[in-house]
């Protein structure tokens, strides 16, 4: 570990001074200087942090070491959308931020689910600033040229207000907003600019099968949601690398090109990945083959270069920044395994420490160093035993090293004293909701020693669910009993989610316990028909032809639409109307009951030319 003792961690840059500015969702721009996170923040944004908003991406202006300019993208509050904007260091301490020097490049960017919401910024070797916006949660963004979301924009700050580049490849399009680069992405929450080359690759979170790498193009279209992974359509750039996840967990995220000394020369000019789910950092080749780097990485959100030319990378498990430097297989680093028997038990608690299962890949010694996480001395030897006196949750710590410079350490948790009792009264179980609603939330909490524990002993957090993977939802709420908070109505479209409810509560001794509730979704049946039947429809931005049902949240939004004119064979048909009288394209509320909406085409002639009689 490099530093610790962050939190809801986004995204992180260097400064050309060697300073590691840390992005905190909540909204919060932490320096690491000299290896220590400073007390005091950069710069606090008033940032909505819910779902995935939040303050999502950092960049420093080219000419930041005489300009002291950065930028921040983030969800402002209380519009809840994202914008990117301008601050300015401060003259007698460059490290916080002049509180008055805001100013707001480009706003509005509409996230109204709360989730896809991109983020990433970099400055591009041709000086401008390119941003990644993510589709909203509503697919048919991504193909529209008249909202930014779904696309990889560049503006140029340095001309502000007019921060349009004359050469961007849709300006002057017919209803095209002129700071779109390119467009067809789902959320791409991460990319990276190779020094030198300026060459981009653009990550691209996937929905159910592909995670993809793009390599950035002007005017490219990279085909979401039509395609997701490799695509037999000429119109969309297909990825230069993708992994499929069949419908498992997957996240692609941070990326990195390395130009540096520390890594192998094979290193060079390999793009580095991770997947924040997974647990992996990747390498891709310059010509495109992957191979395994890093394969149990925590939860990486974010990858960088240092200017030692080590990988760091910014992990939103643990809050925490760790380093990956190259260590020559002349004294390969050993490997510290831990055992501790019992875990936990009342004090006195006597424990049984081993560091047996240890190993050196060079063979050599190894030295065993114990510290037991209790304030007592440390001890050495492979085998140990130590005796905790007093409640409270330890973290043990076994070091070893080889004498050579290489070492190694793994920790164990050990509990001593009884945990409190955590409990959900309120939802009861098996609360059921529709969108919309406000659902609330009530616990108690007793401790053996400490009796009923008061509101500033708990903790909440809310995660939503879809199919095998979370997104943060709400939280952590801290010393409150009680609450409430809403289910939106518009967003994630798949019946297959849920809400959880995650009560922790901690006593005197440190000592916690976790309570949750989980609760489920009302759902119903739309069918979409054509009147005649067999003709194309449009839902949630993706084609269907009719009849098609779908299973639903009750209160969800979905938008339904009906091309003006289609043909079926050599017939064509004309819209005339929907069966509730909504326009083409318009939305509904899924409805508590099964609802069937019916669009009436008439026919207005031959696709083909007919022979004359």
């Amino acid at each position: 570990m490099f530093v610790g003792g962050l939190s809801s961690v986004t995204a992180m840059e260097f400064a050309p001074d060697g300073r590691l500015f840390v992005a905190q969702q909540t909204g919060q721009l932490r320096v690491v200087k000299d290896g220590v996170v400073l007390s005091s923040p950069f710069l606090t944004v008033s940032a909505d942090s819910f779902g995935e908003r939040g303050l999502l991406g950092v960049a420093f202006d080219p000419n930041f070491t005489t300009n002291r300019h950065l930028y921040v993208y983030y969800t402002a509050l209380p519009t809840g959308h994202n914008r990117v904007s301008r601050f300015t260091a401060s003259s007698a301490n460059p490290d916080v931020a002049d509180p008055n020097s805001e100013l707001v490049i480009l706003d509005d960017l509409v996230n109204s689910s709360g989730y896809h919401n991109g983020g990433a910024i970099h400055f591009g070797s041709d000086g401008k600033l390119y941003v990644a916006v993510g589709d909203d949660s509503n697919s048919a963004n991504a193909q529209s040229l008249g909202t930014l979301a779904g696309k990889l924009l560049r503006i140029d700050p340095s001309s502000f207000p007019n921060i349009i580049p004359a050469d961007n490849p849709f300006v002057g399009a017919s209803g095209a907003r002129g700071e779109i680069w390119a467009l067809g992405f789902r959320n791409p929450f991460t990319f990276a600019v190779e020094p030198g080359t300026g060459k981009i690759h653009i990550n691209d979170v996937g929905e159910l099968t592909w995670e993809e790498i793009n390599l950035g193009r002007a005017g490219a279209n990279y085909g979401w949601p039509t395609c997701e992974g490799v695509c037999s359509n000429p119109s969309f750039d297909d990825p230069i690398s993708a992994y499929n996840h069949n419908g498992g967990n997957a996240a692609i995220t941070g990326g990195a090109f390395y130009h540096g000394s520390q890594f192998p020369a094979e290193f060079i000019g390999n793009y580095f990945f991770g997947d924040f789910i997974n647990g992996f950092i990747r390498r891709l080749t310059p010509d495109n083959q992957v191979f395994e780097f890093a394969t149990s990485a925590r939860s990486p959100v974010d990858l960088k270069i240092g200017p030692d030319s080590s990988l760091y990378y910014l992990s939103v498990y643990d809050g925490a920044i760790y380093k990956i430097t190259f260590v020559s297989t002349g004294n390969r680093t050993p490997i510290a395994v831990v055992s501790a028997t019992p875990k936990s038990g009342l004090p006195p608690l006597q424990v049984s420490f081993s560091g047996a299962g240890s190993s050196d890949p060079d063979g050599d010694i190894l030295r065993y160093v114990w510290d037991f996480g209790d304030g007592s001395p440390a001890e050495e030897g492979l085998s140990v035993t130590h005796t905790y006196l007093r409640d409270g949750p330890f973290r043990a710590l076994l070091a070893v090293d080889d004498g050579r410079g290489g070492s190694g350490s793994a920790g164990v948790s050990i509990t001593v004293g009884n945990p409190p009792a955590a409990n959900i009264t309120q939802p009861v179980e098996g609360t059921t909701y529709n969108a919309g609603d406000s659902i609330y939330f009530e616990g108690t909490a007793t401790d053996p020693e400490d009796g009923t524990l008061p509101s500033d002993s708990f903790s909440w957090t809310i995660l939503f669910h879809h199919l095998d993977h979370t997104h943060p939802f709400l939280g952590p709420l801290d010393g409150v009993m009680h609450g409430w908070f809403t289910i939106p109505n518009t967003g994630e479209t798949d019946h297959r989610v849920w809400y959880r409810e995650y009560l922790t509560v901690k006593d005197s001794s440190g000592l916690t316990n976790v309570a949750t509730r989980d609760v489920v979704p009302n759902k119903s049946t739309i069918t979409l028909a054509t009147e005649p039947s067999g003709l194309q429809l449009i839902l949630d931005g993706q084609p269907v032809t009719s009849p098609h049902s779908v299973l639903g949240v009750v209160g969800i939004m979905r938008t339904l639409g009906a091309p003006t004119s289609q043909n079926q064979g050599d017939v064509l048909y004309e819209f005339e109307s929907w069966s509730d009288g909504g326009a083409a394209t318009h939305a509904v509320e899924t409805l508590s009951t099964d609802a069937t909406y019916t669009v009436t085409y008439r026919q207005t002639g031959s696709a083909l030319p007919q022979a004359n009689p």
